[in-house]
């Protein structure tokens, strides 16, 4: 059976956990499922217009702050992924001097592999062009709701994975005519809490860009899903029906040649994210041993 690859949230958000966890998760192998490992983790920096899917409050800045970012991740074995999905990019915007000195530092240095999470075609032939040595991500912010257009996108070779819209995680017989080569390729996106009616979340995802880029014509969307103005629950996502479990993981889609699971978490917080790595990486009974290293610790501030 294949192991679980999970690629987690917040690279530069959440820095300042991380430092705190993965040592935790490299020293305490016994707290964690043996089936299970951290393979990448994902963000933006802030004030990156190629940015997309969510704003971070990201704290790091600066050539400095970005390698050690890059080379803490890579002492873990760990990629970095740089989520760059902005959807309404031009041909001007490539020449962005931040968003290229990032691509700089994470492409080369630190030993690991990096990738970059994206949504623009544009954006992809320039990265191809001028930074080889990534790897590209399809974004689920294409919304591909459509088997065969996602059939169609998995087929593509530019990108390593593709994650397709969360309302095809349990799609299965569709999912299980891919080839094994084709499989390997999917990420699906576990603990989505959006409700699986919504016909607006394209459009969502477009407000962030606008807002990203600082057009005039930008305006908060506005949520008008049934229980929308909660915000994100993770006990609703768990309800919503296509929540992807660790029973599910373990023995559905493991055992059917699936192996690469993506974990939102974007801008809600730390403490949040230490319920998701509870939850998908954290043997129950060690819940308590990881929660007490984490809060007794003076230099976070989980909430």
């Amino acid at each position: 059976m294949n192991k679980a690859h999970f690629h987690l949230p917040g690279l530069f958000e959440f820095f300042d956990f991380y430092k705190i966890f993965l040592p935790l998760y490299r020293i305490h192998r016994d707290w964690f499922y043996s089936w299970g490992h951290i393979a990448s983790i994902y963000g933006s920096p802030a004030d990156c217009i190629w940015a997309g899917g969510r704003i971070e409050r990201s704290v790091i800045s600066g050539s400095r702050g970005l390698e050690e970012v890059r080379d803490f991740l890579s002492s873990f074995g760990i990629s970095s992924r740089l989520t760059f999905s902005n959807s309404l990019l031009t041909k001007e915007h490539l020449a962005d001097k931040k968003c290229n000195s990032v691509c700089e530092i994470f492409e080369k240095g630190g030993g690991m592999k990096n990738g970059v999470i994206l949504h623009s075609d544009l954006l992809l032939e320039y990265l191809k062009s001028a930074y080889p040595d990534f790897y590209f991500v399809s974004s689920t912010t294409k919304v591909l709701t459509n088997f065969e257009d996602f059939r169609n996108e998995v087929k593509r070779e530019d990108f390593s994975y593709v994650v397709p819209d969360f309302r095809l995680n349990k799609d299965f017989k569709n999912l299980n005519s891919l080839s094994q080569n084709q499989k390997d390729k999917v990420e699906f996106l576990c603990n989505e809490c959006c409700w699986t009616g919504c016909r607006e979340r394209k459009n969502c995802y477009e407000s962030v860009s606008r807002e990203v880029l600082g057009l005039e014509s930008a305006t908060p969307h506005v949520c008008k899903a049934p229980g929308g103005k909660e915000g994100y629950r993770f006990s609703k996502a768990m309800k919503n029906p296509p929540f992807i479990s660790i029973s599910d993981i373990q023995e559905t889609y493991l055992p059917a040649g699936f192996s690469n699971f993506k974990i939102e978490g974007r801008s809600l917080g730390s403490a949040l994210l230490l319920e998701f790595l509870l939850y998908y990486l954290t043997k129950p009974e060690f819940h308590i041993h990881l929660r007490e290293e984490l809060y007794l610790d003076n230099s976070l501030d989980l909430f």
